[in-house]
């Protein structure tokens, strides 16, 4: 066999070592690694025959992209045609271990290269804080200005139960072992017997990985999905939220731009627990879970964390100075020994511990710490009772001359409690207008049978829920039986009110109403919320953020009139002067973009907000923004630092959420060098936003209506081809995995909101994942080509205000730019065999070319405006990262066809359907941001 035979990955390495620049032949040395490990592997547990096949496999796909080997695709389907079943989920295995492998090298080269651009101290990179800290100190902008930001900001990734994550937890452990011992090994300074070692261990942890089943046997439930969540803050949240927030005073205060702590202004959000739109599983009971176990963990890590720090301060007060307040602490300490007697810090801990452990007993945790101590203490009232005994600590250091070990694991716990409290994140709930609008309907029907809730007109039903908003007699009333859906709504509400009694305010601060079209979709809510409590009329008071979701293109057109319409109601107005006089608004981006395709989507999105802030500054509110980004570009995705910089001027204004979702959590937060890299990228991009960047919307006003044009015409072309075209329901639903996707245990909710096949029913996600499989990628650029081929016709000297744009217009720049990733990593070619499965060829003969001559139109038009000569020229990294997937990806694409096809011919038999969800697990892997 040849040498480029030997392993997996290896002819992949090698063939990109000769045209890599030296600073990434790393990155391919240890995919040749990892690829070797894996074929290894492979031919240990499954014999040479199986060995040789995949070899054969991956080297004539290999041929056929690196030297365009006509032959080389007849040959490659002939082999993967004649594929028994069993040898078939073997290749599979093989090909899908190898893209997650190349997925773990790559984040670990990225961290590589960071380490190298600080060693060199090169000039701070872009999407980072020290660079962003210099460009605010050249634009003159002082502390002051400074210390107002950060007063008011408020930033939040926000983790979601919408996963298109298809991996077990077990599977994603084992990765992240593999990329702690790649990155082991470059040290520099290991023995021939320590690298050897660290090869065994690379060794049991791919074997561990081929002998895990990649798929879950059953679908996940929600208190799954949280546990899930869960492992992130362990890897990389409870660690790198505190150092971050470290590393920014310091580097505020080595500039001179701040002295003080700052507030805490960044933190975690999450919707898993809370989210009840369209998934029955979320209930009350599962909220209490999930607010139950973030509860654990973060009290889990409180605890610890104090029982180190009382292990680093055995301070002697025979040496060092204590204040009163610490004296006092440790007079009230459970801590009797003798050997402690002189060490007041130890023994202040200790009684800080007793009341932590006393705490976690009174939620439910009593076997965090079984000490009798914790038995006699009284529990902490709040988190900030806890924070005060710790900051009395930092400051006796400080007067005492140890501000050094003030400035250990002391400032990371204060930081974690500071950030985390005793509730981890704060968990949103989320629920559909439709279902508000049928529980108040049903309460007002046995409190005031007189009226007719859902017969009222608009104006109607804002007069009646304002009516209700201003006495504090509640609609429901406990001597009536609801139906199962109304007393399911108000014990959501009451369990919110009961948790920010447990875990403290932060614990849910925001309702999010999906599908919001008028202002009483707004105060519905807010009926619902007096309901609990959450909202008193006689203190005018309400607790939580009233949160309206725009989704649709309507509904973003219409956003800024609802809004205004809904500032003009007196009640909710004053309202507002509880919440900071700050309302929050959520964008959609997916169902945005399945209404009106990609570039209507964005420029909708970006017109709504130009309207929002126009609104909001007229009435003298603040506006905080919550995106509902997807993973992948169809759905909203894209790089973090240019979407958020993309925003029109006035739109962040310092506070911006943000949801992570799917395979994107992984991609992002799996290591603790990943997790702080992409928290930074959030905290630097909403600083430059606000504090840099003008009011303007664009640069030039004509780019605005170049812009409303051509989304005019893309609206057109994407209508015509999605909602008008006869048959296109049927083809979607047979060209692609929808039905299998839906199949599929990746999460707790169904693939539709309803049992129809439309596509106005179907659930975004699922809708992208399913062309991103075929290769088609059509959410992230269909529509393009025809709106720019449509514009030029009508004069080519347009061309030159297209090239202006993407120079000038970051919000252009940014929509362009993730184009082009989608564009290619698409494959027409590939999505033509998908096309084949279509049970009506005429309808996919008909169907099929339109698609491929608005591909072709649209990387040809997107070229010529970027100058580029082919994509991803301006990305040569991610050029190669695509391109060498290719050869792996393609073998899974045909099996994946083959397959479906023999599902859908009755093939019942179990390996075929589980080889098609291993190929939808393989081809998501390659292509990672799918869903």
């Amino acid at each position: 066999m040849a040498d480029d035979a030997k392993g997996i990955g290896t002819g992949l390495a090698i063939g990109a070592v000769d045209r890599a620049e030296e600073k990434d032949r790393p990155l391919w040395e240890d995919i040749r690694l990892l690829g070797r490990v894996l074929g290894d592997t492979v031919r240990a547990q499954e014999g040479e025959a199986t060995f040789e096949l995949v070899e054969r496999i991956r080297q004539t796909s290999l041929r056929f992209h690196r030297d365009e080997d006509a032959a080389a695709r007849g040959e490659l389907q002939t082999t993967l045609d004649a594929l028994s079943r069993e040898s078939s989920l073997q290749i599979i295995r093989a090909f899908s271990y190898f893209s997650h492998l190349a997925n773990i090298a790559e984040d670990q080269h990225r961290q590589r290269r960071s380490r190298a651009h600080a060693q060199a101290l090169s000039e701070p990179r872009e999407g980072t804080l020290a660079r962003t800290i210099a460009l605010c100190k050249e634009a003159g902008i002082g502390r002051g200005d400074l210390e107002r930001f950060f007063a008011e900001a408020e930033i939040s990734p926000v983790l979601t139960a919408h996963p298109t994550e298809v991996r077990r937890k077990s599977t994603i452990d084992r990765e992240m072992e593999v990329a702690r011992l790649l990155k082991e090994r470059d040290n520099p300074a290991l023995t021939p017997d320590e690298r050897a070692d660290l090869d065994e261990d690379m060794r049991r942890a791919v074997l561990t990985l081929w002998q895990t089943a990649i798929l879950r046997s059953t679908r996940l439930r929600v208190v799954d999905e949280v546990i899930n969540a869960l492992s992130y803050y362990d890897d990389t949240f409870l660690g790198e939220l505190p150092r971050l927030y470290a590393g920014l005073e310091d580097a505020l205060k080595r500039e001179g731009l701040g002295e003080s702590e700052l507030p805490a202004f960044l933190r975690m959000g999450s919707w898993i627990g809370g989210d009840r739109d369209g998934n029955p599983f979320v209930t009350a009971e599962v909220l209490r879970e999930a607010l139950h176990l973030q509860s654990r963990k973060a009290l889990s890590h409180h605890i610890d964390a104090l029982e180190a720090l009382s292990a680093e301060l055995p301070l002697d007060e025979r040496l060092v100075g204590v204040s009163d307040e610490v004296r006092a602490l440790a007079d009230a300490s459970p801590e009797r020994s003798a050997f402690r007697q002189n060490e007041p810090y130890r023994r202040a801990l200790a009684h800080v511990h007793a009341r932590l452990c006393a705490t976690a007993r009174a939620l439910g945790h009593p076997d965090l710490c079984r000490t009798p101590a914790a038995e006699a203490a009284e529990p902490y009232a709040s988190v900030d009772a806890f924070g005060a005994d710790l900051d009395a600590i930092k400051r006796s250091l400080e007067a005492n001359g140890s501000g050094a070990l003030a400035r250990g694991r002391l400032r990371m716990l204060r930081r974690a409690v500071s950030v985390f409290g005793f509730h981890l994140a704060t968990i949103d709930l989320r629920q559909n207008s439709d279902v508000h609008e049928r529980t108040i309907a049903e309460l007002f029907a046995v409190a005031r049978p007189e009226i007719d809730y859902l017969a009222l007109s608009e104006a109607d039903r804002v007069a009646l829920l304002v009516e209700e908003l201003k006495t504090p007699r509640p609609l429901f009333s406990p001597h009536v039986t609801y139906s199962e859906k109304t007393a399911g709504e108000l014990a959501i509400v009451r369990e919110a009110a009961a948790a920010r009694a447990r875990y403290g305010e932060a614990a849910l601060r925001h309702y999010v109403i999906s599908k919001a079209d008028s202002v009483s979709d707004v105060l519905e809510v807010a009926v619902l919320l007096k309901e609990a409590g959450l909202l008193r009329p006689v203190e005018g008071v309400l607790d939580l953020d009233i949160v309206p979701l725009f989704e649709t293109i309507g509904d973003l057109q219409a956003s800024a009139r609802i809004m205004a319409e809904l500032f003009s109601v007196f009640e909710y107005r004053a309202l507002l002067e509880t919440r900071g006089r700050t309302q929050e608004v959520m964008l959609g981006y997916s169902d945005s973009n399945k209404d009106g395709g990609f570039l209507t989507s964005n420029w909708e999105l970006y017109k709504a907000e130009i309207a929002l802030v126009r609104v909001f500054r007229e009435t003298g509110l603040r506006l905080r923004l919550f995106h509902g980004r997807g993973g992948t570009v169809g759905r909203g995705g894209g790089p973090s630092y240019q979407a958020i910089l993309a925003q029109p001027g006035g739109a962040v204004q310092g506070s911006i959420r943000i949801t992570e979702q799917g395979e994107v959590i992984a991609a992002k937060y799996a290591t603790p060098e990943l997790g702080r890299r992409n928290l930074e990228i959030i905290a630097s991009a909403t600083m430059e936003a606000s504090l840099l960047h003008g009011d303007d919307p664009a640069p030039r006003d004509a780019y605005l209506k170049v812009m409303e044009d051509l989304s005019a015409r893309a609206f057109g072309a994407y209508r015509a081809l999605v909602y008008e075209t006869p048959g296109f329901q049927d083809y979607f639903w047979e060209s692609t995995v929808i039905g299998e996707i839906a199949n599929l245990n990746i999460g707790s909710r169904p693939a539709s909101r309803t049992n129809s096949r439309a596509i106005e029913d179907l659930r975004a996600i699922p809708w992208v994942f399913g062309w991103a499989q075929s290769r088609l990628m059509l959410p992230g650029w269909y529509g393009f080509g025809a709106a720019v081929e449509g514009f030029l016709a009508e004069d080519p000297q347009r061309m030159e205000t297209l090239q202006a744009m993407h120079r000038e217009w970051p919000f252009f720049q940014a929509l362009l730019s993730n184009m082009d990733m989608v564009l290619a990593k698409s494959n027409i070619a590939i999505a033509s065999r998908y096309a084949s499965l279509v049970s009506d060829q005429e309808l996919a003969r008909r169907i099929f070319p339109m698609l491929r001559e608005e591909w072709r139109r649209s990387i040809d038009l997107l070229l010529a405006i970027t100058g580029q000569k082919t994509l991803l020229e301006t990305n040569p990294l991610l050029a190669r990262s695509i391109r060498n997937r290719f050869p792996y990806l393609d073998p899974l694409n045909h099996l994946q066809v083959e397959l479906l096809r023999r599902h859908r011919a009755g093939d019942e038999e179990r390996r075929v359907r589980q080889g098609i969800h291993m190929t939808i697990n393989g081809v998501a892997a390659g292509l990672r941001n799918s869903g």
